[in-house]
């Protein structure tokens, strides 16, 4: 099927531009050419001239210039709501007036039209920031690579040398909102299936070519599901924590028992890992170098948080959907979820994990 089409929204300033040189004679295709719209949009506002005039009259300084620092005052805000915008936008207003000492200026009430309005003529959308993207230090984060490139002159790694780790929640048994099994899910006995969750840990180097084996924090140390199996036979690490969370013990003997024997296996030379400053992250660690992100900058550069993990989750949630959904997910365990987890994991690209090293390795 056709994708729908969106309108296009244009400024009072471009609206008047384009009435600026009908009013000298171009034609309606030079115009459109010239300024890069439709031609249809420069019949409409041809059509509509006359009212965006009158509008423009009609408009105040005041307004102008509540609407300029208004527009620069939102686009710097998050966690907004429309009653504290609304007060923001009537204070501004006041202050505006004041100013310009325009005392017989309209009353202004700042409606719910009046900021759908003005969304639309300022092309302000709404998004949700979540996790760290909203504590994000973005003036360190672009001073840090230079930083970094330092430390790999200085310690002489190479790229096979210099390893990134992080954690990331899977919800392994979630299900696609808009299906059967999600409203079966609502009535099962026991536990939300949805809200069962893990924590997994990823590692890889910055050339691409070295993946180590993931490592799985769960609630549970010995499930039902996993009872006939031994644990070092499974595609993963599997650890254990109450809240299925990396703490600090936990990552130190994953550390000293499994992530350095590995590295020094597959690699028989230093190594630099890079980690955030998560609190399961200790500040010092022997038998490797390490270089610790300074923080509210992870989100920004940290290189698998830059789509390692976003395609990892996705390669995960479309082998699940591979299945028969509904009688898969009835049986669905732990030890289904680890099978198709190291599945996925093998599925991302060396050529992914070396991308995501540019912003922080140029």
């Amino acid at each position: 099927s056709a994708s729908k089409k969106h309108r296009k929204l244009f400024t009072l300033k471009e609206k008047l531009e384009v009435i600026k040189r009908i009013e000298k004679g171009e034609h309606n295709c030079d115009i459109s050419c010239a300024l890069n719209m439709h031609e249809s949009s420069v019949r409409m506002i041809r059509a509509q001239a006359e009212k965006i005039k009158e509008s423009c009259k009609n408009a105040t300084p005041v307004s102008a210039k509540k609407v300029a620092i208004f527009s620069m005052w939102i686009e710097d805000q998050t966690q907004l709501s429309l009653a504290v915008i609304q007060e923001e936008a009537k204070a501004l207003y006041d202050a505006v007036k004041l100013e310009l000492n325009e005392t017989d200026a309209k009353p202004f009430t700042a409606s719910h039209g009046w900021f759908d309005c003005f969304k639309k003529s300022s092309n302000l959308y709404n998004v949700k920031i979540t996790g760290e993207a909203d504590a994000a230090d973005i003036e360190a984060a672009e001073s840090f690579p230079a930083i970094f490139e330092t430390i790999i002159k200085e310690g002489g790694y190479l790229s096979q040398q210099v390893f990134n780790l992080n954690e990331t929640g899977l919800y392994w048994k979630h299900m696609p909102a808009r299906t059967y099994i999600s409203r079966d899910e609502a009535y099962a006995p026991g536990f939300k299936a949805a809200k069962d969750h893990m924590t997994v840990m990823l590692c890889t180097n910055s050339n691409g070519d070295c993946k180590l084996k993931p490592i799985i924090v769960y609630c549970l140390a010995n499930p039902r599901a996993l009872a006939e199996y031994s644990k070092d036979y499974i595609p993963v690490v599997w650890k254990s924590n109450v809240k299925a969370w990396v703490t600090a013990s936990i990552f130190i003997v994953y550390f000293c028992n499994c992530l350095t024997a590995e590295l020094k296996e597959n690699l028989a030379f230093k190594i630099l890992l890079v980690l955030d400053n998560a609190p399961g992250h200790p500040p010092c660690l022997i038998d490797l170098s390490e270089n610790i992100l300074p923080p509210n900058m992870t989100s920004l550069i940290q290189p698998l948080d830059q789509g390692v993990i976003a395609a990892f989750k996705h390669t995960f949630a479309r082998l699940i959907r591979g299945r028969d959904v509904k009688e898969f997910w009835r049986k669905f365990n732990v030890k289904d979820a680890i099978d198709i987890l190291a599945e996925a994991w093998a599925e991302v690209s060396s050529s992914c994990l070396n991308a995501v090293w540019c912003r922080v390795w140029p």
